[in-house]
């Protein structure tokens, strides 16, 4: 019971305390294609809808590509957790906006933080030319909107 008192008394502490550049979610970032193992973007992925879910925040994932480039956002819908707004920017097709669920999310996430160049262009250096592809937690306040 009393340290259950103290746990809470330091988590308070360390919340009126904590900067942006100190939170949680401030280095939850990397870039496309990485060399972490499986497990480790899924680590990533599960903490970052945490923080999704509990703070003011959005992950955003630019793919970059010669001459184009696409922006996803997801953003918390619901309090819960369960339900995430996804904002979707291309180039060509401007911008798209859908609700979907956390497992849809978490699918997407991993499956784009894990994928590595395998194109014969980008296998031969194209891809180099062009800027990586990133994945950061962003407070929402800094999103590009429609």
């Amino acid at each position: 019971m009393a340290s259950e008192q103290r746990s809470r008394e330091r988590a308070a502490d360390h919340a009126g305390t904590t900067t942006d550049d100190e939170a949680p979610w401030a280095n939850l970032e990397m870039t496309v294609p990485t060399d972490r193992d499986h497990a480790s973007v899924v680590a990533l992925v599960e903490c970052t809808l945490v923080e999704l879910t509990h703070e003011a925040v959005s992950a955003v994932f630019v793919s970059r590509q010669v001459g184009r480039s696409t922006r996803t956002q997801y953003v918390a819908a619901d309090d819960v957790g369960e339900q995430f707004q996804k904002r979707h920017f291309s180039d060509r097709l401007g911008w798209h906006e859908t609700t979907v669920p956390r497992r849809t999310v978490r699918d997407e996430l991993i499956t784009q933080l894990t994928r590595s160049p395998s194109t014969p262009a980008e296998r031969s250096g194209e891809r180099a030319a062009s800027e990586p592809d990133t994945f950061v937690v962003k407070p929402v306040r800094e999103l590009q909107t429609p």
